[in-house]
């Protein structure tokens, strides 16, 4: 009978252990969980405006290179965010990113955008919302019928803001400045995240426009539609400057109510 050596082949099978040992000592990828903050608008409505789960507040703002919010903007509408949430801490990061290279854009290739390059998540007892602010208009624009979007919600904790279009139509003003729209639009589409009009938050009394899903039929409210297009806007905002008013129109007090019934300030 032949004999075989085996001691090449046991220090080949000590070798092909060792490395696979070896292997798996590295560290492990950590997953990030996405799907808290990829629910529907006004899902979270609670969390962003209570403690209950969520103490701290992190807003990531994503611009395209040379339309990044003015910092008036992004001060007054830090204001807006104390103002309505119990919130202990409220955190501003800006994200450059290059441009898509579109001309319009759509909803659809907003979320993908979001989903290359936003990194702020849920964590622990903070809340993490994703703004984009765009160098692109929105598909449906029509410039020639003057109804031009200037932001939009399409998750819990995610939004575009259309800040060519804001850009382009404070160029037409000489009253009203790129920080007017810009905080109207702010507050107006957090206002949706906060679940107001009936999107998540409950009304205490009925306020809604039956003609406009979403929005607040008391005038001067932030949150009416018309505050959400262009043309609408800059009536609204050149109106109430020429009054002598704060250019940027704030909740009315059923709005208030709402947002206080569903645990804000």
């Amino acid at each position: 009978m032949k004999k075989v050596n085996a001691l090449p082949w046991i220090l080949l099978l000590v070798f092909v252990l060792g490395c696979s040992k070896d292997s798996n000592d590295g560290p492990t990828p950590q997953t990030i969980d996405k799907s808290a903050n990829l629910l529907a608008t006004g899902d979270s409505a609670n969390d962003l405006l209570s403690n209950d789960n969520f103490d701290s507040l992190h807003i990531e703002v994503a611009y395209v290179q040379g339309f990044r919010p003015t910092e008036t903007t992004m001060d007054a509408f830090e204001i807006f965010l104390r103002s309505r949430t119990f919130k202990t801490s409220v955190d501003v990061s800006f994200l450059e990113l290059a441009s898509p290279n579109e001309e319009t854009l759509i909803l659809e290739e907003i979320a993908d955008l979001e989903n290359e390059n936003r990194t702020a998540y849920n964590e622990g007892t903070t809340l993490a919302v994703y703004i984009y602010f765009a160098d692109a208009p929105a598909d449906d624009d029509d410039e020639g019928e003057g109804l031009v979007t200037l932001g939009a919600v399409y998750r819990n904790t995610s939004m575009i803001i259309y800040e060519s279009t804001i850009r382009n139509l404070a160029s037409r003003s000489n009253i009203i400045s790129v920080s007017d729209i810009e905080t109207a639009t702010l507050n107006h589409e957090f206002g949706h995240l906060f679940g107001l009009v009936n999107l998540g938050t409950p009304m205490v009394n009925n306020h809604e426009d039956p003609d406009a899903e979403s929005h607040c039929n008391v005038p001067d409210c932030l949150m009416q539609a018309e505050l959400q297009f262009g043309g609408s806007m800059m009536n609204r905002l050149e109106s109430m400057a020429s009054k002598g008013l704060a250019a940027t129109p704030v909740l009315d007090p059923e709005c208030i109510l709402d947002l206080q019934a569903n645990g804000g300030r």
